[in-house]
């Protein structure tokens, strides 16, 4: 628990302390399973009634209780643009299947600029919960086996925890290294962790006269294991995977040495102590509420990046000790021991349904409690249309205050994306499969391939105008979060191997296609990924890996066209105008910092290097002057993170087509 709260307060030596889950897994296993063999020992049958009930009254109130919290949180102090996705977190959440929720989310680059939820941490709750609903099934089916075929119990529950493991760690390995975002969160990656706990309580009553001194030599290891895995993990780490038998098997190691009969381990001494034994009972409701609380913070006290400072981490996290001593004094103990519940497990079951119900209704309530969008239809909507030759002194070009109407509503303009004929033409972030679109006439006398990554793919509506225009014919091999370069580039803090591999098919359709004339590429900033370079090393290994893809391409026959990539904001365009609707010069932000935080530096210094490579720079029609403003002609410029949304692109396709006439170099 300790570690979890250490690393989602942001402390440094605890880049690794994720893996607290994995031992919460190991442990609620041991558990519970240990739980359900006493019984079916005592009693030859599981009553999965009076099981799933004590789960319920344990579980379900304090549940409730957050769940009802972070929904009266969300629309006081959380911006409105995120009230939506939040109300479908905590319908999840109350349904135990957040976890699901948050693995498809996690494969959509385009999601990933988004705030945390505040239910993200419900993830591993809702593993467990799932868990608790198959686990005592599968011991069922196994007592079933055993005296249908007169076979030892142990033996037959240790193979049935063995048929469920072994596949269980192995897709883990396997999916961790092909999706490891969705491998994260699944439950089918986990169920081996939860399973070593499941088998180690099957032979527990067997370890408990084993001599003291192998105990306090598990009991460090298991430490040390745990230790090191929090301390040297971090998000480079492919897990869980193979890496998290380094805690989980730790956590097994520790447990073992706890459970020696009348004697206590260097472990346990450690920690069975007055405060880790007073931490260990608050442990739910500490772990329900402290994610919440860091949330709702950073939106309040956090710095420019949506991120609390470390003292200030570890002061909310302190102080979430505060609303879980009173959640478990008020509502977990009473539940948990109320006779009521205890004896007559039918009503727990209406006890659940109740809490479930609390969970739904309030993430109903948020769903109603978002504003209406306003109406836009028939209304004009400019946007780099009203900008003149020379948008640096148009006055249109400048932040003001108000607008009479902004298109796309802020509300509405996460869905304001990019879009070639209706189709989205850009492949998600993980897989190395290729979805090539293609528009306009076959026998066009120009085919442009459009290639690169979602800076790219943000430019089909204007694009779109421009082939309709000329009777051009577009074809699009686009990979979020993958630029168009053969060195590697960094995904999450690792080498993106999906993005080398794509890149590879990518070079290759692009040189056996001799119908394209012109390669038109843009990405992001992105960076050659190596331990061993500084930052501008890096950069510059990039700017060579510009030049010499360029010329690839360039030596196939194929001219190259770079779109300089538009400015970034500091902050999210979309839920500052939703927030300061009435003054949004709050939202608008310096040309230069924008300019740097892009691709465009990278882009510029390579093309000095490449004399024959033509660019296409519209920055000055998405970013006026000095200042950028979040709306121009009554046109919302981004949505989420540095994405233009698709209405402000589509604004831009007379710049864009006056550009690409120059570059092309026609007549």
């Amino acid at each position: 628990m300790l570690l979890v709260l250490g690393f989602h307060a942001g402390v440094p030596l605890l880049s690794g302390g994720f893996v607290g889950v994995d031992v919460f897994f190991v442990i609620s296993g041991f558990l519970i399973t240990g739980l359900i063999v006493r019984e079916v020992r005592r009693t030859g049958r599981l009553s999965l009634s009076r099981f799933w009930a004590r789960r319920a009254r344990r579980l379900l109130p304090a549940t409730a209780v957050v769940l009802g919290a972070v929904a009266a949180m969300t629309i006081v102090v959380l911006p409105v643009t995120r009230w939506s996705s939040i109300a479908w977190d905590i319908a999840t959440s109350a349904l135990y299947v957040v976890n699901w929720r948050l693995a498809d989310q996690s494969v959509n680059y385009l999601v990933s600029d988004d705030a945390p939820s505040p239910l993200q941490h419900f993830w591993s709750l809702a593993v467990e919960e799932q868990f608790y609903l198959v686990w005592p099934l599968l011991i069922i089916f196994l007592l079933w086996v055993q005296r249908r075929f007169r076979l030892s119990l142990t033996k037959v529950l240790i193979a049935g925890i063995a048929a469920i493991a072994v596949p269980s760690l192995a897709w883990s390995a396997f999916f961790t290294d092909t999706s490891a975002a969705q491998a994260y969160f699944v439950s089918t990656t986990r169920l081996w962790e939860l399973a070593i706990g499941a088998g180690l309580a099957l032979v527990a009553h067997r370890l408990r006269h084993i001599p003291m001194g192998v105990a306090h030599v598990l009991g460090v290891l298991g430490l040390g294991a745990i230790t090191y895995a929090a301390v040297d993990f971090d998000a480079s780490t492919a897990f869980p995977g193979i890496a998290a038998l380094i805690p989980t098997l730790g956590a097994a190691a520790v447990l073992v040495a706890g459970g020696v009969e009348r004697r206590r381990s260097a472990a346990t001494i450690l920690l069975d102590t007055p405060p880790m034994r007073d931490i260990g009972t608050l442990s739910y409701s500490l772990y329900l509420w402290h994610w919440p609380l860091l949330v709702g913070a950073a939106v309040v006290w956090g710095r420019d990046d949506g991120t609390l400072s470390v003292p200030l981490g570890l002061l909310v996290v302190g102080f979430s000790a505060v609303p879980a001593w009173l959640t478990y004094r008020i509502i977990e103990e009473p539940f948990h021991h109320a006779r009521m519940f205890v004896r007559f497990p039918v009503r727990a079951a209406v006890l659940a349904a109740s809490c479930t119900a609390v969970g739904v209704a309030a993430a109903i309530v948020v769903s109603f409690a978002v504003p209406q969008s306003a109406a836009s239809a028939g209304r004009a909507v400019p946007g780099a249309a009203v900008l003149g030759d020379d948008p640096a002194t148009d006055p249109d070009g400048r932040p003001v205050d108000t607008v009479e109407y902004i298109v796309p509503d802020a509300l509405q303009a996460e869905d304001d994306r990019a879009r070639l004929d209706g189709r989205t033409c850009i492949d998600v972030v993980t897989g190395t499969e290729m979805d090539s679109c293609s528009y306009g006439p076959e026998d066009a006398d120009i085919t442009i391939a459009i290639v690169g990554d979602s800076k790219m793919d943000q430019y089909l509506p204007a694009l779109q105008q421009v082939a309709d225009q000329h009777q051009w014919r577009l074809v699009t091999y686009l990979k979020s979060a993958c630029p168009l370069v053969r060195v590697p580039v960094e995904g999450r803090d690792k080498i993106n191997e999906d993005c080398a591999t794509y890149n590879e098919a990518r070079y290759e359709a692009l040189l056996d296609d001799e119908s394209i004339d012109y390669v038109l590429t843009s990405q992001r900033l992105s960076l050659a990924l190596s331990d061993d370079v500084s930052k501008d090393e890096r950069l510059q290994a990039m700017v060579d890996g510009h030049r010499d893809t360029w010329k690839v391409l360039e030596d196939g026959g194929k001219d190259v066209i770079v779109v300089l990539d538009n400015p970034y904001p500091q902050l999210d365009v979309m839920e500052c105008v939703a927030t300061y609707e009435h003054k949004l010069t709050e939202c608008a932000f310096p040309r230069e910092d924008g300019d740097t935080r892009g691709g465009a530096p990278a882009q510029s210094a390579a093309l000095e290097g490449a004399p024959d490579v033509a660019h296409v720079d519209i920055r000055d029609f998405i970013c006026p002057g000095d200042t950028c403003p979040a709306v121009i002609g009554n046109t919302l410029v981004y949505r989420r993170g540095s994405h233009l949304t698709a209405t402000y692109a589509a604004s831009l396709a007379p710049r864009i087509d006056e550009a690409l006439a120059a570059a092309m170099r026609l007549d």
